[in-house]
């Protein structure tokens, strides 16, 4: 079993700790991007997962390439090319103050990719299930083609495709999102969402759902895939579900929705470190414990668990191991010392 997922890896540059922007006087660099955070959490959990972008071929991209190589993510199938990699600042909240991140990707590799960049047949042998998001077609240029093509060759060749919606209001509009994505979604077997998400991209809001205030309705996450199933006809819909008390304090859960049942995961009140990559994990979480044969409770279970995790932890990669979250998943969840 293999995953091939596509999209961006940018340099992330934070400051130390809690610091705003303007405090700071180093910057903490790492590496990561939405497709990128899914395909090494699959190769850490021990399944193999393969990475496709184009990075430049300078010291930087390949700085990227070793990030992903280090976590054991195949990337022979990055491209070379283009004069720079995508940058953004984050700037992590605490309590009332909310995170920041400011993008600075224009004209970044992948944003300048072109269809002959990439075989895709050659690209998906052996290959069992495809991941992008909608930040990959966001980008612009000849990426919402490309992204179809990859689609249209996965499905010609058997391989599973899943899609993350994620919306970035700072890259397109929801009327640019909702015309690009309804060509991809005819080729997506498992969907990937949240309340927002499915409210911009497709106008579908959960009712009885305030993100605000922490409210949620599950009956309202219930009929949002429900309406998602029923426009785009996928096998799965899974749904994150998170209350926002505070930068600090979230409330987090997950829905996976198939053939008319709804399977809900237990509610993990969270001490943020980390938020960034949040979404991802839960992505990397749900993709291995399909791909491995888990029922829908045990698979939502595990996503959610893993990426309650990953909230714990510097930088967007989520670098938990199997066990760990297997025994958060069956309520091993005091954090005490493990000696």
């Amino acid at each position: 079993m293999k995953l091939v997922t596509f999209g961006e890896i940018m340099m992330r540059l934070n400051p130390a700790g809690y610091q705003r922007f303007v405090q700071a006087e180093s910057f903490e660099a790492s590496y990561a991007g939405g497709e990128a955070n899914v395909a090494v959490s699959v190769a850490n959990y021990g399944l193999d997962a393969a990475f496709v972008t184009k990075v430049p071929a300078h010291e930087i991209g390949q700085c990227a390439v070793n990030t992903l190589r280090h976590y054991g993510v195949d990337t022979s199938g990055m491209v070379r090319g283009g004069d720079r990699l995508g940058i953004y600042f984050v700037e992590k909240g605490a309590s009332q103050r909310p995170s920041k991140v400011i993008y600075d990707r224009a004209h970044a590799a992948i944003a300048e990719a072109v269809p002959s960049d990439f075989n895709w047949k050659e690209i998906f042998k052996d290959v069992t299930w495809f991941h992008f998001t909608g930040i990959t077609p966001a980008l612009g240029g000849h990426l919402p083609e490309i992204c179809l093509e990859a689609c249209k060759t996965a499905k010609e060749m058997g391989v599973t495709v899943s899609c993350d919606l994620n919306f970035r209001k700072k890259l397109w509009s929801s009327e640019q999102a909702g015309e690009t994505m309804g060509k991809l979604m005819p080729y997506v077997d498992v969907c990937i969402a949240n309340e927002e998400d499915a409210k911009d991209v497709f106008g579908i809001a959960a009712p009885d759902t305030d993100l605000n205030t922490g409210k949620i309705s599950h009956e309202g996450y219930i009929s949002v895939a429900q309406q998602l199933t029923e426009r785009f006809n996928f096998q799965k819909v899974a749904i994150t579900l998170r209350g926002s008390l505070s930068a600090s304090v979230n409330d987090w859960a997950g829905m996976l929705y198939s053939n008319g049942q709804a399977a809900f995961s237990p509610t993990y009140r969270i001490n943020i470190v980390d938020r960034v990559g949040g979404g991802d994990s839960f992505g990397g979480g749900l993709i291995y414990s399909l791909m491995s044969g888990y029922d829908d409770q045990k698979a939502i279970n595990f996503a959610v668990a893993a990426s309650c995790l990953k909230h714990t932890i510097e930088h967007d990669f989520n670098l938990v191991s199997v066990s760990e979250v297997e025994n958060l998943a069956g309520g091993n969840a005091s954090g005490r010392v493990q000696r």
